[in-house]
């Protein structure tokens, strides 16, 4: 059973004296219904799931009166379980098929005598119509699929050496050698696997990439197949943008182009497509920004962006030529680098930054942008040897009018400090 960082929030929701229904939402797979089963056999003596999509039946139990007697009497005449006051959790999975339970869910709570948690894919919950959301009623949590420190608990890294590894990462001071070895070998794994936990769990089984290949075109094509089914008039577009992601990282500037899209594609034509894919919670944005000033969003350029991989696994698997054995011989700057950079972008994006880059007419570019302790910190991306050759970089920090302190670069190599910038291994990416 993989750990996951949700556990922790779903344990101080339980401790609330006056729940709120949860609702966690995430893209397709990541492990939401597991997370939530595995909870409710620790904390609770009976459990409901009402999954919408595997039981469409049991919409019926959400027609007409929506108050909670009405509410549970339909429910316990079903086989779900017994309904035991306060001892009893209430799951509706896939909450986005009927979204008249997710009306309901306020008049459960208001009852208050069981717990609530829903769950849904992103573009589920958002491409339905609500007729009443429980607004006051139900607090929203994203879930995401494994970031590398959860991938480092189920390849059994201890705690004690992760903790060890931050201690560096805020010290600035090196990795033990035989420890950084080891995390950056687990690191390219993590390249290649990605954080979808049947994926992980199928390459900790086995430890057969060929295997973890298979499970992985298994939920692109499930992608695929949720683009037809919720995309609507935009499915052939948003499936052409999809198909297109790996080759437009693998371009030296990683600049989103739609002519490389379609020949003659307009903004126009495709952005809600594009919008989807995000609201989907498959890809996200990374937007160019005019000026490195606090808010970002102040000055986010957005029609000009970069569009990353939530999961780099799947984006390792969708490129062209063996990029996983590449990978494995230790090539991580295989296709400029595109599936390094993904691998950072998710990471910093799962620490809660929104993804910004800074490009002037391609003379001057970083990689990303972020604001910590509400400073400016300029990030760079190197996933080769000549590390150290960052001309952008340097004339960011020697430009006296930006006022730029300090900078970062991540790279294969252990922790360095020269100047003001700090060389960090690409896997602390995690800590940022």
């Amino acid at each position: 059973m993989l750990q996951r960082k949700i556990d922790l929030q779903l344990q101080r929701w339980f401790k609330q004296k006056k729940k709120p229904a949860l609702l966690i939402m995430g893209a397709r797979q990541v492990g939401k219904t597991t997370s939530v089963r595995t909870f409710a056999a620790n904390y609770y003596s009976s459990f409901f799931e009402l999954n919408f999509e595997e039981k469409p039946s049991l919409k019926r139990i959400f027609e007409g009166d929506l108050d909670a007697i009405t509410i549970y009497e339909k429910l316990s005449v079903t086989d779900l379980g017994k309904l035991i006051p306060f001892k009893t959790l209430l799951f509706f999975d896939e909450i986005q098929s009927c979204p008249q339970a997710r009306t309901a869910v306020k008049f459960l709570i208001e009852d208050g005598k069981y717990d609530v948690i829903t769950s849904g894919s992103l573009l589920g919950i958002n491409y339905r119509e609500v007729s009443s959301y429980p607004v006051g009623f139900e607090y929203q949590i994203e879930m995401h699929s494994l970031d590398f420190e959860e991938f480092l608990w189920a390849n059994n890294i201890p705690p004690k050496v992760i903790d060890k590894l931050k201690i560096c990462f805020t010290s600035r001071t090196q990795v033990d050698s035989f420890v950084h070895t080891k995390i950056m070998d687990l690191f390219r794994k993590y390249l290649i696997v990605g954080g979808m936990p049947a994926v992980v769990t199928t390459y900790i089984e086995t430890h057969n990439i060929s295997e973890v290949i298979i499970r992985q075109k298994m939920i692109i094509q499930s992608y695929r197949n949720d683009i037809s089914k919720y995309a609507g008039k935009k499915k052939g577009l948003a499936k052409a943008v999809f198909d297109s992601i790996p080759m437009q990282l693998a371009e030296k500037n990683k600049k989103f182009v739609l002519a490389d899209v379609a020949e003659g594609a307009k903004n126009r034509k495709y952005e809600d497509a594009i919008l989807w894919l995000y609201d989907a919670g498959i890809a996200n944005y990374c937007f160019n920004i005019s000026a490195l000033q606090i808010p970002f969003e102040l000055n986010e350029r957005r029609n000009i962006y970069k569009f990353f991989m939530r999961d780099t696994g799947l984006l390792s698997c969708m490129s062209l030529g063996n990029v996983q054995k590449a990978i494995l011989n230790g090539d991580i700057n295989i296709n400029e680098g595109a599936i390094t950079e993904n691998a950072v972008a998710d990471l910093v994006f799962k620490n809660g930054h929104r993804l910004h880059y800074y490009d002037i007419k391609g003379r001057l570019e970083i990689d990303f942008i972020l604001n910590i302790d509400n400073s400016v910190i300029p990030v760079e991306v190197k996933s080769g040897p000549d590390y150290k050759r960052h001309s952008s970089l340097s004339k960011v920090l020697n430009n006296s009018n930006l006022n730029i302190k300090s900078a970062v670069v991540l790279c294969m190599d252990n922790i360095q400090i020269e100047k003001n910038i700090t060389y960090y291994p690409l896997y602390m990416a995690m800590f940022l």
